[in-house]
């Protein structure tokens, strides 16, 4: 029997009824006569409070406050993949074309299209013993992903009767389990589960495998992890949204959830423009063929924001336990965090820092350790890896959402303002971002390439670290005053930003590269910098070392080679080597250095021969001390015995 109480106070989206006592905590409930979507936050006693998903405009006191008999939770199943929802799961395409360009109120929990027919496959017979999470048959949900059937998590026992291959709709059963209570369960193609409670897995596992997304700064510099957490701050215009997208286009994830959690409007907008019309570079089929997009931008009712975001990680769960990796895009949680303060507020909770909840931390800590790598209850190995946007006001990395989110990942990508206007794209900061990942892929890297990533890694770090304190003293005297090998450096750092770090997004060569054209655009540069750095030891001026033709190409060379031909690179090598071995020529150097190496190898040897005769002639010189002493002491007892 359904439960129901009535309204006696409204606050925006806040509504208290009474009496809900008998009701649960985050439980889905109707709300008024317009059959709003709810959900109870909070019981004291008689008195119940309930989060409105919707406007809350026109309610009155005393209408109806009716319970579903469940929590929130989301249809999962076949029909999401290229669909467009808000922030509970409601299809924003159908609602366009039932209703126009408004959400009406009261059209209730919408979701999945039920009457649209799918061409199921089973893959298991009568008398197979199926566990929670088993795969039980398939979907082409689309040309690139098998949508996988699984049974719900807690359903298991022995296959009764499985549906002949053909078309169902997502609600009609394909298979029937008896559990070893006897009882018989209906399974469908699709299946509900709660937002707030994360799936269960067999076993979450180490993060060890690179989550490859074409950008040199990310891949190398700080590397993200499958199943991994990520946080990309920044200021208004610092590329958030289009790191997010670099990400969502080129990372080798199999599927993308985006949610628009807070954002503008327009900037969705553009989010929703521009992925139907991208190509996927893996497939070459439409991006959004292994694409969600959950929209609730800034108007939209601001308790549906904050639900959406674990709408999200819900979705992205899905796919993970059908052993799928998955990277879940969150633009951008500050405004998800607005959404808990305004609540809070509106419940007349203790404020914490800047009006945020006491418990803001918990909550950003229960939604990132939802990501991971798992050994799903399929059998399957599956990951989410989420990738959250921060919106700091002005900038500032102290406020109280950037602060919490710095302890909860582990890869901290900053995006500087001056770096964005100065048209450094991805504008990622090298001395304020980290990733806490480079230790545990370094077998990965290994095992991908010829050579030592990691070490080459530090090294150009320690470059760009060593140009940030030469900086500070050419502000104040200029660089002329520097000696030659500290200038050379700062060449080389210009080079690492400008030849390496700096990616354009429009060009077809540069906006995804490689991991192994990235270390060999790496080796190029070392390999300019040991060679140079050598040659200025020997005394040899700046002037003489530089070469700006040279410099050139090596700064174009991520524009001028291919993506797939590795050649090229061993080629400008050798002319770096080339080029300096003629000025060691011109100059005499590689003669000297010569004969310095043959005369230092002759002095070690002799020195090495010449000891056992010193040490022997030491010995010997004191010996005959020794005597002389004795020859002494003898005569002058002798002239004693005379007197």
């Amino acid at each position: 029997m359904s439960k129901e109480a009535k309204i006696a106070k409204i606050n925006g989206p806040v509504v208290i009824g009474r009496p809900m006592g008998d009701f649960s905590m985050r439980e889905m409930v109707q709300v008024g006569d317009k059959k709003l979507i709810g959900e109870v936050i909070a019981i004291h006693g008689d008195e119940g409070t309930v989060q409105v998903y919707e406007d809350t405009e026109g309610l009155k006191r005393d209408e109806a406050i009716v319970s579903t008999g469940g929590p929130l939770s989301v249809r999962l199943g076949p029909g999401l993949l290229g669909n467009m929802f808000d922030g509970i799961e409601r299809p924003l395409n159908r609602i366009n074309e039932a209703y126009g360009y408004f959400i009406p109120e009261g059209i209730g929990m919408m979701n999945l299209d039920l009457e649209k027919k799918w061409s199921f496959k089973a893959k298991v017979e009568v008398g197979d013993t199926v566990r929670g999470g088993t795969v039980v048959g398939s979907v082409p949900e689309t040309s690139i992903i098998e949508h996988r059937v699984l049974t719900p998590p807690d359903v298991s026992g022995e296959v009764t009767w499985v549906a002949e291959d053909g078309e169902y709709d997502i609600t009609e059963p394909v298979l029937k389990v008896k559990d070893e209570e006897g009882e018989e369960h209906e399974i469908s193609m699709s299946q509900r589960w709660p937002v707030r409670i994360p799936r269960p897995v067999d076993e979450f596992l180490d993060a060890n495998e690179l989550l490859a997304t074409g950008q040199r700064v990310l891949d190398v510099f700080f590397p993200i992890a499958k199943g991994g957490t990520v946080a990309i701050p920044g200021g208004f215009g610092t590329g958030k949204t289009m790191t997010q997208h670099s990400i969502a286009k080129f990372c080798d994830a199999d599927i993308i959830v985006y949610i628009g959690c807070g954002e503008r409007g327009n900037e969705m907008t553009e989010v929703l423009e521009d992925f139907p019309k991208l190509i996927d570079p893996n497939t070459g089929k439409p991006l959004m063929e292994r694409t969600i997009l959950i929209a609730n931008t800034s108007n939209m009712p601001v308790a549906a924001r904050e639900a959406s975001i674990y709408t999200g990680i819900t979705i992205a769960e899905y796919f993970r336990d059908q052993g799928y990796d998955v990277a879940m895009m969150a633009d951008s949680t500050s405004r998800w965090a607005e959404a808990l303060r305004e609540i809070s507020g509106r419940l007349e909770e203790m404020p914490a820092e800047e009006g945020y909840p006491a418990y803001l931390p918990s909550r950003i800590a229960s939604f990132y350790e939802r990501s991971g790598s798992a050994n799903t209850l399929c059998g399957e190995q599956g990951s989410v890896t989420t990738i959250g946007a921060v919106s700091p006001a002005g900038g500032d990395f102290s406020e109280p959402v950037t602060e919490n989110t710095r302890r909860f990942v582990n890869v901290f990508l900053a995006l500087d303002k001056d770096l964005a206007y100065s048209r450094h794209y991805p504008a990622i900061h090298w001395l304020n971002s980290y990733s806490g990942y480079v230790g545990a892929l370094s077998n990965y890297y290994d095992n991908r390439l010829e050579g030592d990533l990691p070490t080459l890694r530090k090294k150009f770090l320690n470059i760009l670290n060593e140009e940030a304190r030469l900086q500070e003293i050419v502000m104040l005297v200029g660089e002329d005053v520097l000696p030659d090998k500290e200038r050379f450096l700062l060449q080389i750092a210009r080079i690492i930003k400008d030849a390496f770090l700096q990616q354009n997004a429009f060009n077809e060569i540069d906006q995804s590269v490689p991991l192994e054209k990235q270390f060999a655009m790496m080796e190029v540069i070392d390999t300019l910098y040991e060679e140079g750095e050598a040659v200025l030891d020997r005394g040899i001026s700046i002037e003489e070392v530089k070469d700006e033709t040279l410099y050139s190409e090596i700064v174009n060379m991520k524009y001028n080679i291919g993506n797939d031909d590795l050649k090229p690179f061993t080629d400008l090598i050798n002319r770096i080597q080339e080029h300096y071995r003629e000025i060691r020529i011109q100059y005499g150097i590689v003669e000297d250095e010569m004969d310095e190496i043959a005369a230092s190898d002759v002095g070690e040897a002799e020195k090495a021969n010449d000891a056992p005769k010193e040490k022997a002639e030491e010995a010997s010189e004191e010996k005959t001390d020794d005597t002389a002493e004795e020859e002494a002491d003898g005569a002058r007892e002798e002239e004693t015995e005379e007197v």
